[in-house]
C-alpha cells in the first residue's frame, strides 16, 4: 500500500505532465489481461504518448486549473488516462485503431483535445487526418516541387536567351550573305554584256569576209572577156592553126 508522501509524489508528478499536455484520452478496462495491457502501452510509447492507470480521487485534483477539468465527469470506474504533449492526431490514431481491435476488452470514455472535449467519433475523425510528420512531408513535397518549377523557370530564361541570340545571330548572318549573292547577280549582266560587244567585231569580220567574196566575183567575167579576145586574135592571126584551117577549107570549096 502506498504511503502518503508517495501519493504526494505521484499527484505532482501527474499534474506537472497533464499541465503541458495537448490532448488526453480516457479510458477503461475489464477483463485485461498481461499481455494486452503491454501490447497497448507498447502502441502508445511508439504514438509519442504516456500512459498510466490511475486513482479517480487523484486524477481530479491533477486536472484542477488545466483543460482536461472539464473531463471530470467521466473519472468514474476504472481509469487510465493517456496524453500527449506533441502531435495529438497520432495519438488519435493509436486510440481508435486499438479501441476497435480490442472492444471486448477496452471501453473509451472522453478525450479532450485542443482543450475541446470530443467523444470516440470525433476521434475517429481526427485519426483519419494526416499527421503532423505526414503534413510536413507533404508541404516539404510541395514547396520542393514549387522550388523545382522556380529553379526550371530561372534556368530556362538564360537556355531561351541564348536560343533567342543564336536565332538573332543566324538571321544577321544570312542578311549578310544577301548583299553578296546580289553582287554576283549584278556582275552576270557585266558578264553578258562582252559577248553582246565582241558580237559586231564578229559580225564585223563575217561581214568583211562576205565582202571580200564579193569582191572576187567581179574578176570572172573580166578573165572570159580576155580569153575570148584571145580567141578572136587567133581566129584572125594568119599563121595559127585555126586560120590555116579555115583558109583550107575557102579553098576546098
Amino acid at each position: 500500500m502506498k504511503t502518503r508522501e508517495v501519493k504526494q509524489r505521484d499527484l505532482a508528478a501527474l499534474t506537472e505532465s497533464l499541465s503541458t499536455a495537448k490532448s488526453a484520452m480516457i479510458v477503461s478496462f475489464q477483463g485485461l489481461t498481461v499481455a494486452k495491457d503491454q501490447e497497448f502501452r507498447n502502441n502508445l510509447r511508439a504514438a509519442g504518448a504516456k500512459y498510466q492507470v490511475v486513482k479517480n480521487t487523484l486524477a481530479r485534483i491533477a486536472v484542477k486549473g488545466t483543460d482536461f477539468e472539464q473531463a471530470t465527469d467521466h473519472l468514474k470506474g476504472v481509469t487510465a488516462i493517456a496524453w500527449t504533449d506533441s502531435d495529438p492526431v497520432v495519438l488519435a490514431k493509436a486510440i481508435s485503431k486499438f479501441m476497435k481491435d480490442n472492444a471486448d476488452v477496452y471501453k473509451f470514455k472522453t478525450g479532450v483535445v485542443d482543450g475541446k472535449l470530443v467523444d470516440l467519433k470525433q476521434v475517429t475523425e481526427i485519426a483519419s487526418l494526416p499527421s503532423k510528420e505526414e503534413l510536413i512531408s507533404k508541404l516539404l513535397y510541395v514547396l520542393n516541387a514549387q522550388a523545382q518549377r522556380i529553379v526550371t523557370v530561372i534556368n530556362a530564361v538564360p537556355r531561351d536567351l541564348a536560343v533567342v541570340i543564336k536565332q538573332i545571330g543566324g538571321q544577321e548572318g544570312r542578311a549578310a550573305g544577301t548583299p553578296a549573292v546580289e553582287a554576283k547577280s549584278e556582275e552576270a549582266p557585266v558578264a553578258e554584256a562582252a559577248p553582246s560587244e565582241e558580237a559586231p567585231a564578229v559580225e564585223a569580220a563575217a561581214e568583211g569576209g562576205e565582202a571580200s567574196a564579193e569582191g572576187e566575183t567581179p574578176e570572172a567575167p573580166v578573165e572570159q572577156a580576155e580569153e575570148a579576145q584571145e580567141k578572136r586574135e587567133d581566129d584572125n592571126d594568119p599563121g595559127s592553126p585555126e586560120a590555116e584551117q579555115a583558109e583550107e577549107a575557102e579553098k576546098s570549096e
